[in-house]
């Protein structure tokens, strides 16, 4: 998210540039390489499977290949921490640039999913048998939720927060900027959780505070912390959920201990109590700890219960890979999860879940694939929804007009108004929308959401 005048403007031209790709032979190794496979999750209808590669021999291993086929009526899904090419049932995985060279005794790994019952056979490893590749014989059959596999169980009740279907989120400013300044009081009513921006760190690893600021209360004429915890009664009168955003573009909490993640739980806690916050946003844009930052979020929610609403604000190179610190966070924790409103802004081009094209922001294609990529690397639909900024000055790129992320909605929730990306299936539960933010919005007519609430309501 932005503060005041910074602009954010993440090019990530690696990516870019590895699209299109063309991946040559890779020499067989004599001896030592194996690739070894095995089903993280089984659930019936289809499976996780993981590779792992380990060097055993004695030279270093510089690129890998891993090949296998699946039996008919056994179809590819999504995949992370590798490139695929694919011909007929014939799948090869090669290594991206980060993971391609593999030291004497050390190991790397990369995973996908896949829809049927069958399992791979005749894998090779740069072009050798891969040895040891077996599949367990009893594979895991906790049964996850019905869209997508868990990687671990749920170790608590799916959360009840009583949000509608599909809901808009907008971000109030809690300092001064050029846009319109308002009293929590005043958002507009299209909108459904007010994220409410930011939580500040403290002197003590990992522990926030939150106070109104004096230039926010200077622009409206005065305003208290009691006046704002007035204003978080009568919004929440009104049907609406207010929860506080933790960290944004110059955030600096950091949970990277078990000391810090107790700290964090025990402040935002005290914050909840303290001024009747719906749950929590969390938006570090400056480094996430997903272990420690699960533990805290697991323990907030122990304390509070299933009401506790818990978002994340990612930028759009976080949940690139589920590999990555922050959609790491958000898998290891869907079970309490309530969504993902990853920034499709200030964000160059991407990949999305076809891996085959570098999608450039501020189109229908971006938002789509894009979030497909989430939808079909274990998120479950109404755990995923589309940010985007408010109109000008909002945002450094990605602004897009509101009825394209009523188009980007519709084509993943229908299969209509599609562009030229079009996903593997569709999401009837996709969640909704965010955007950045209120105030932003207000001072753009308030076209973002009376554009985008109303559409909602159009969804399955």
């Amino acid at each position: 998210m932005r503060r005041r005048r910074s602009l954010v403007l993440s090019v990530v031209a690696g990516l870019v540039a590895a699209v299109g790709v063309a991946w040559g032979a890779l020499p067989a190794y004599a001896a030592g390489p194996t690739a070894t496979f095995v089903k993280t999750s089984d659930w019936g209808t289809g499976w996780e499977g993981k590779y792992t590669i380990t060097n055993g021999g004695t030279s270093t291993i510089n690129g890998w290949s891993v090949a296998f086929d699946l039996p008919a009526g056994t179809t590819m899904g999504s995949y992370w921490d590798a490139l695929l090419t694919s011909s007929g049932q014939r799948h090869t995985f090669t290594n991206r640039s980060w993971n391609g060279t593999v030291a004497p005794g050390a190991s790397v790994s990369f995973g996908f999913l896949a829809t049927g019952s069958g399992s791979p056979a005749n894998c090779t490893l740069n072009g050798a048998a891969c040895g040891g590749g077996t599949t367990p014989t009893t594979p895991p059959t906790t049964r996850p939720p019905t869209t997508q596999p868990p990687t671990t169980p749920p170790t608590t009740n799916p959360p009840t927060s009583g949000l509608p279907k599909h809901f808009l989120t907008g971000y109030w400013h809690n300092f001064d900027n050029p846009a319109v300044e308002l009293r929590l009081r005043d958002v507009p009513a299209e909108y459904d959780v007010i994220a409410v921006a930011f939580a500040e760190a403290t002197s003590t690893p990992g522990a926030v505070t939150f106070g109104i600021d004096p230039g926010l209360s200077a622009s409206v004429g005065g305003y208290t912390n009691a006046d704002f915890t007035a204003d978080v009664r009568t919004v929440k009168a009104r049907g609406k959920k207010v929860i506080l955003s933790v960290g944004g573009e110059t955030g600096r909490v950091a949970v990277n201990d078990a000391a810090s993640a107790t700290n964090f739980s025990n402040s935002v806690y005290g914050l909840i109590q303290q001024y009747g916050f719906d749950g929590v946003d969390i938006d570090l844009e400056n480094g996430l700890n997903p272990t420690y930052m699960a533990q805290a979020l697991r323990s907030l929610r122990s304390r509070v219960g299933s009401s506790l609403i818990i978002t994340m604000a990612p930028q759009t190179i976080d949940m690139q890979s589920p590999s990555v610190s922050y959609f790491k966070l958000a898998l290891d924790i869907r079970d309490i999860l309530t969504v993902v409103h990853t920034q499709f802004y200030n964000s160059g081009s991407m990949l999305g879940c076809d891996q085959a094209f570098a999608y450039s922001q501020g189109t229908v294609n971006f938002m789509t694939a894009l979030a497909c990529l989430q939808l079909e690397a274990g998120l479950r639909p109404d755990q995923v929804a589309l940010g985007l900024p408010a109109g000008p000055g909002a945002a450094g790129g990605g602004i897009v007009a509101p009825s394209l992320v009523n188009q980007a909605l519709d084509c993943l929730a229908k299969g209509t108004s599609c562009g030229s990306f079009r996903p593997p299936r569709t999401y009837p539960g996709i969640r909704g929308a965010m955007t950045w933010s209120i105030n932003w919005d207000v001072s753009n007519g308030n076209n973002f959401a009376r554009t985008v609430r109303p559409h909602l309501n159009t969804l399955p």
